[in-house]
């Protein structure tokens, strides 16, 4: 089977909407966008260039989509992200979207109306890791269906107290096991944590 793995940036409080621009999620009012790139470290992106090695999939929302689709094929392999453009251009994209009627960025398949089913049907495939990256609303569909395996979390050093958040209304209760964790420079607690049974319960009453 392969695993749905969730990468994503997020405050102390738990906002993962618009990190790294502000520009790019502005729904809600939100005034906060790029709250992310001050503290942005080499280790960060050392981190996630190690994670490229193990994906086999992107996973992605019509935002994330566009933004992605405007960018990365528009990278050549001598810019400073010219791996990371040939990887994203290469590997197999499944979007997520209500809206798009076709998309024309390499490797990528719209999911059809049903995403939590398509999703599932990815999931029983022989494969490897499928990775979500952005896609904020895309996130809350699968958690709401338990269709997460995985989540690799950036943790900044940053409150906003406003903004979509990673756990919202309608998660389905779920343990999970720390798998890996690390803190850089800059003070990102970079967490993975792999799905873990069902939670259970006890008491510290006599």
């Amino acid at each position: 089977m392969s695993k749905i793995v969730v990468d994503t940036f997020l405050t102390l409080d738990g906002v993962l909407q618009a990190p790294g621009g502000p520009g790019e999620d502005r729904e809600g009012d939100f005034p906060h966008g790029g709250w992310q790139v001050q503290h942005f470290d080499e280790e960060c992106g050392a981190y996630i260039g190690e994670g490229f090695a193990r994906i086999e999939g992107l996973l992605l929302g019509r935002k994330t989509y566009d933004i992605f689709a405007g960018f990365w094929p528009n990278v050549s392999a001598d810019q400073e992200d010219g791996a990371i453009a040939e990887a994203l251009n290469s590997l197999p994209k499944y979007v997520a979207s209500r809206t798009l009627k076709s998309v024309d960025w390499q490797n990528s398949t719209l999911l059809g109306d049903n995403v939590p089913a398509a999703v599932s049907k990815l999931r029983e495939q022989e494969g490897g890791e499928i990775h979500v990256m952005g896609s904020g609303d895309l996130i809350q569909t699968l958690i709401k269906h338990d269709l997460v395996d995985e989540f690799s979390l950036m943790i900044f050093p940053v409150v906003l107290g406003t903004g979509k958040r990673l756990f919202g209304e309608g998660t389905v209760p779920a343990a999970f096991k720390l798998t890996e964790s690390r803190t850089t420079p800059s003070g990102v607690v970079i967490c993975r944590y792999e799905r873990h049974g069902e939670v259970t319960y006890g008491s510290y009453g006599l």
